[in-house]
């Protein structure tokens, strides 16, 4: 083993001084290692927290999958697929090192000696590691096996603290398929472990720009005294992507976008977006306000089903000049599918702050451009001041937080016109990250990962959260459970949606904004 990783490794980065500190010592257990998740994600992921200096030198992996592979071609298999899908030129002495910490265990999740193997890998990579004896888990498996692994974690008693060692699992979403399943997944869960055990992750809050939002609204004085009803209009949500299901065709049938995006990815925007201020920044206090909002969300009737919320399912059709299937023929899709590719609601947040403000949310696959981003539309200045000038109508100024591909922040006020006569034009301020502070690639779990292993739960979800957000989502999924729709597929691929999203919003005679393709 290596005296030292600056040695072995003279090309790393360090971090800055008053940076972020190393990781705790640990080894991380991937189940479902075998998976595009780990490949694409987790493993380039890990890359860059040991370029960046913040992965400790006493780590380890130990991947768990069906797949018969020994540890030396699980290493060989990581290594090739790092090269493909790392976000920066690849050093191959950190790679080697990093490939040096994987080991592998193989069988099926339900198998109690698979735990037993996996204890006596972990005793030997302590030994090999120094790991300290400390084990964070990561459930990269279908939603179907948690519950399972959890179980065989307790009686093998890998998940037990004991002797100053901490043990944390982290859950992939969704959470559950619904509020009862989520309910009783969060039982299952908390007869081994206890909550500050549990890291239900949410991989759109490992963006700079989400996490952003609490800084731009609680670290600017001339931004929270106008969050709230007496000057926001309405708020627009959109989470836009333009690939379809993929390989994942039949785990999304079962899914659908209402359960794959809304209670997670949705509801995480809205409840930083619009929560009171915290205490702290510690992760109880903001958990507490987002739980607060989630709490608040108005559930919707059957009828206000019908008239607020819209389900979409994408045909064929052309994106970036390239033909794309329709959803019904994607590999592993029934051909008279009713699962929905996109949804759009008309929500209502009911409590002091956002009182009659409502929130436009929509989320769907095969759209005209990938783009993420939250829409602050501020209540239009009066025209009594214009009265006796040209100007007859006024913009409203509008704030957007840019989530993906590109991470900003744009301002539109109303400024004149030079010349003679009165007239008010549109100016748009932007600020990007990658201009004022640069860019460090990343796949966006670097900091949940970070997180994980330090114990930070702030950007997980907590137990009452996900129940919140199931409660929500259930009475919808209800009706069109038994309303199922007729006109599938009602959008083309490449299109911003059906036209009865339009509707929605063009009802209370608002628009949606207009997104660059």
């Amino acid at each position: 083993m290596p005296q030292s990783i600056e040695r072995e490794l003279p090309t790393l980065e360090r971090a800055p001084t008053g940076g972020p500190q190393q990781t705790d010592p640990c080894a991380m257990v991937i189940f479902g290692a075998t998976g595009d998740l780990t490949a694409r994600k987790l493993m380039p992921a890990l890359y860059n927290l040991a370029k960046s200096n913040m992965l400790s030198r006493e780590f380890a992996v130990v991947g768990v999958a069906r797949n018969d592979y020994s540890t030396d071609q699980f290493r060989q298999i990581i290594g090739e697929k790092l090269q493909s899908f790392a976000t920066s030129s690849v050093d191959q002495d950190l790679k080697d090192w990093l490939l040096r910490r994987l080991y592998y265990v193989c069988g099926e999740f339900d198998d109690p000696q698979v735990y037993q193997r996996l204890g006596q890998t972990l005793a030997e990579v302590d030994k090999t590691h120094n790991t300290h004896g400390n084990c964070f888990f990561y459930l990269a498996t279908s939603p179907v096996f948690f519950g399972m692994i959890v179980d065989q974690l307790g009686a093998s008693q890998l998940a037990c603290e004991k002797d100053g060692h901490w043990r944390r699992i982290v859950f992939e979403k969704p959470f559950g398929n619904d509020l009862d399943s989520a309910k009783a997944l969060n039982r299952q869960v908390r007869k081994v472990l206890a909550e500050n055990q549990i890291y239900r992750i949410d991989h759109y809050l490992g963006k700079e720009t989400v996490q952003n939002i609490l800084v731009f609204r609680f670290g600017n004085g001339i931004f929270e005294p106008i969050w709230n009803r007496r000057y926001v209009d309405h708020v627009q949500i959109t989470v836009a992507e333009t690939v379809g299901v993929e390989k994942r065709g039949g785990y999304f049938d079962m899914a659908g976008t209402m359960r794959d995006m809304v209670p997670n990815h949705l509801f995480q925007l809205l409840s930083l977006t619009t929560m009171e201020p915290p205490i702290s920044f510690s992760s109880d206090a903001v958990h507490d306000e987002q739980s607060k909002i989630l709490h608040a969300v108005q559930s919707l009737s059957a009828e206000d089903v019908l008239r607020y919320a819209v389900r979409g399912q994408y045909g064929s059709g052309d994106i970036t000049g390239e033909r794309v299937p329709g959803y019904r023929q994607e590999t592993g899709v029934p051909p008279d599918s009713k699962t929905e590719t996109f949804v759009a609601l008309r929500l209502l947040i009911d409590n002091w702050r956002w009182a009659g403000v409502p929130f436009y949310i929509r989320t769907g696959k095969r759209l005209a451009a990938r783009h993420t981003e939250v829409a602050i539309q501020f209540k239009r200045a009066p025209l009594v001041l214009f009265r006796d000038t040209p100007v007859n109508t006024l913009k409203q100024n509008q704030l957007v937080m840019h989530m993906a591909p590109d991470e900003g922040i744009s301002l539109r006020f109303g400024a004149k016109v030079p010349g003679a006569h009165m007239k008010v034009g549109s100016v748009e301020m932007d600020f990007k990250y990658a201009d004022y502070f640069g860019t460090n690639p990343n796949t966006g779990y670097e900091i949940l990962l970070y997180d994980g292993i330090m114990g930070d739960q702030t950007l997980f979800q907590r137990a009452d959260m996900v129940e919140a957000g199931w409660a929500v989502v259930d009475p919808i999924l209800d009706v069109w459970k038994a309303l199922p729709p007729r006109d599938f597929p009602n959008y083309p691929a490449g299109s911003w949606g059906p036209d009865e999203a339009c509707d929605l919003i063009g009802r209370d005679e608002r628009s949606w904004r207009k997104i660059s393709e």
